[in-house]
């Protein structure tokens, strides 16, 4: 059994092997990880102050580490929005609601402002005594939820007839309006409900919600089933995604045109709930320029808190990669002796094709920008045999496909969670629902053991499923992060677990290693990604912004960004360090599970749960196109290493082969479309090169060898 210690300082563990499982014929070595299911108590104050961050995010920085600028809370995209103006209540004088009082009260006296709260009693007349516990306010966000524009004294049957006279408008409007325009109405739908509920009118909801919910996007049907919880207004506290509705603003995007058509219908509309609800509770980012198309609208549609305003991706950004270091003269492998008469014919060339990978890329960060450890002496060795393999790589397009190696996961005991391979494809592991970690060479040298069969039979399981595993670049260390929300780093030498590191409050979905090392990055049911160093027990910086879980993490191939995607269905780009968000990406209609980044560092893949494989520019933030062949969740995607081909695998059971030469044609360096419409190829066949299925085998993960062999694996459900 694993010990580990409560002390603030890094934990050390001891570890042993357990049963080893076969792969296709590999044995390997069984980690159990200790990843142990924590006491699920919930600091509801932390969690509600993350809720109310705006779409643009804000990093929280918690290390000091050298070079690293100190973080400043990001601006948020909604400060032109209009100011929030809640509705007077009869004349001049207006009725101090009960609640507001008990809110505020209770703000002060947790802040302790003793004067303030003598002095608002005394205005008040009221002296009640007020206990957290009791009254079931406990933060920021409730007192916010209080103090929202949701009361009125409105006429309930207004709001149907209000709505319906909405969607009416917007029928009748002309093609060029009508596609920017439809995209207020889910917000405003749920805000009409919010009104009814927390005015006490629970059956006109009730009834309203049934009536108008099924006319919604199909990518918000399960935030409108959530929202059908919320049944009386003491359910309107406490709940994420209520948190999410009354401290955000919903952003519709639209242009000048439609703007100035849509303000001519409320202005002719007067009063009543639909112009309060679109001033107070959407954030309109206006643009110039023609409107967009049916097409472009749905293509960035679809997340929790609407589209992505641009002026959040107007952030320059440094997508190239660092200068490789000097490496010496590399002597040629002496592989295929009897060829070695044709080897000085190719030389040249090969030497060539090294120096060009050291030239300068204009888009680089400076190589200082954050500190990044120093080459060791084995690193240099392993660079060279990386630059050896590079030489020798295939290069691929449509008439040249990889060759494909899956491997099958028979006898794995549990669900398997997660699984990764190393970068130099020698060793693979995987994690368990039953709390195990299980490493297998996937090459010809076994791995040591360390344990006799004796011994492993006295390890003891631990609770807590595992959910993410990562090695690092030189395959010395490997990441593990659990539903404990704790991240091991364990030791391949030694099989033993070096350091915990604590900072998540729940599960932690996702690890990833940073491309050079030393850093790495997790995500979790916290709604927080959290930047870590190896040497640091504690995170040195907080991503917050995202309103639900992050799901998955990526580190951009310079190690300067990291990548996130969240049940929110929004993809956040943040700069290590500043800490601030520098992009937003909208466009999913369901959970993301997977994000990778080209080779070049320019483009990034994202899939998940709506089947759909999206691929953005980051340079602009541009989505650029649009793969759908899948006809299940996509779990993986890998860009092949000279970054022809994309492939992609799912729970349909199949490997999928894409053409990404073809969406690199289109979009030259000097031909970028910067206009707020831009061109999106979507496409369900053309880009397809092949679909290679499995035997009942989800496809779980996928990685292309430095000589770009595609290697996948997944385990098999027959």
């Amino acid at each position: 059994m694993v010990n580990m210690s409560d002390a603030g300082g890094p934990t050390y563990a001891s570890l042993t092997q357990a049963n080893p499982t076969i792969i296709n014929g590999l044995a390997g070595v069984d980690l159990q990880t200790g990843h142990q299911a924590m006491m699920n108590h919930t600091d509801h104050t932390m969690m509600n102050m993350m809720n109310t961050v705006g779409v643009q995010g804000t990093a929280v920085q918690t290390m000091p580490t050298q070079n690293l600028a100190t973080v400043m809370p990001a601006p948020s995209h909604q400060q032109a929005a209009p100011d929030v103006k809640p509705d007077t209540m009869g004349d001049a004088t207006v009725s101090v609601d009960r609640n507001t009082l008990m809110a505020v009260l209770q703000f002060l006296k947790k802040n302790n402002m003793k004067r303030s709260e003598d002095l608002l009693r005394q205005e008040a007349n009221f002296y009640e005594s007020v206990e957290d516990s009791k009254q079931g306010i406990g933060g920021d966000a409730e007192v916010s939820s209080v103090l929202s524009a949701y009361k009125s004294e409105g006429d309930p049957a207004e709001y149907e007839d209000a709505y319906k006279g909405l969607q009416a408008f917007i029928e009748k409007s002309l093609d060029a309006y009508k596609h920017e325009v439809s995209q207020v109405l889910y917000p405003v739908f749920v805000h009409m409900y919010l009104e009814l509920v927390f005015n006490g009118h629970e059956e006109v909801a009730k009834s309203f919600l049934q009536k108008m919910g099924n006319v919604q996007e199909h990518c918000y049907r399960e935030d409108i089933h959530k929202l059908s919880l919320v049944t009386t207004r003491d359910h309107m506290t406490g709940y994420q995604i209520m948190d999410n509705f009354r401290s955000n603003q919903f952003t519709v995007r639209m242009s000048r045109d439609t703007y100035s058509h849509l303000k001519r219908y409320l202005t002719e509309f007067g009063g009543g709930p639909v112009p309060r609800i679109i001033h107070d509770r959407l954030y309109l980012d206006v643009y110039e320029g023609v409107p967009r198309t049916r097409t472009q609208v749905l293509a960035t549609a679809g997340a929790q808190e609407g589209e992505a305003p641009k002026q959040v991706n107007k952030t320059k950004i440094f997508y190239g990669l660092l200068k490789e270091p000097e490496l010496p003269n590399l002597p040629m492998e002496e592989e295929e002796g009897e060829e070695e008469g044709d080897k000085p014919k190719k030389k040249k060339p090969k030497k060539d094709a090294l120096q060009k990978s050291k030239k300068n890329d204009p888009n680089a960060p400076p190589s200082n920008r954050i500190p990044l450890p120093e080459l060791r002496e084995i690193d240099y060795l392993e660079k060279a045999k990386a630059f050896r393999d590079a030489l020798k790589r295939v290069v691929l397009s449509k008439d040249t496909l990889p060759s494909i190696c899956f491997y099958t996961f028979l006898n794995a005991s549990g669900n398997i969670t997660s699984v990764d391979i190393s970068d130099d494809s020698s060793m693979l592991a995987y994690c368990t629902s039953d709390s195990q970690v299980r490493v297998q060479s996937i090459t010809p040298s076994k791995l040591r053991c360390m344990k006799s069969a004796e011994q492993l039979n006295d390890i003891d399981k631990d609770a807590g499923p595992v959910y993410a595993c990562c090695f690092s670049p030189d395959r010395n260390l490997l990441l593990t992060g659990g539903e404990d929300g704790t991240i091991r780093l364990w030791s391949m030498q030694t099989w033993t677990c070096l350091v915990v590191y604590k900072g998540h409050v729940f599960a932690v979905w996702d690890v990833s290693f940073s491309p050079y090392g030393y850093y790495f990055v997790s995500g979790g049911h916290d709604r927080t990604g959290r930047l870590w160093a190896t040497d640091h027990h504690q995170p040195l910086r907080i991503f917050a912004g995202h309103f639900s879980d992050v799901d998955v993490v990526q580190f951009h191939p310079n190690s300067n960004y990291v990548a996130s995607g969240s049940s929110d269905r929004s993809i956040r780009l943040w700069d290590c360090q500043s800490g601030n968000c520098v992009r937003v990406l909208t466009g999913h209609k369901d959970v993301i599970d997977t994000l990778a980044f080209s080779p070049c560092g320019r483009f990034l893949a994202s899939a998940g749960g709506d089947k759909r494989i999206l691929v953005w520019d980051m340079s602009h933030g541009h989505l650029i196109a649009e793969m759908a062949s899948h006809t299940s969740t996509i779990y993986t995607i890998a860009f092949s290493r000279d970054c022809n081909i994309l492939a992609s695998g799912g729970m349909d059971n199949c490997v999928k082969l894409w053409d990404f030469s073809r969406v690199l044609e289109d979009n030259h360096e000097d031909d970028i479309n910067v206009s707020n419409n831009p061109d999106i190829k979507r496409c369900n066949e053309s880009l397809l090169l092949g679909t290679f299925p499995t035997k009942n085998t989800p496809v779980l993960a996928t990685h292309f060898t430095r000589r770009n062999v595609l290697l996948a694996a997944g385990p098999f459900e027959g």
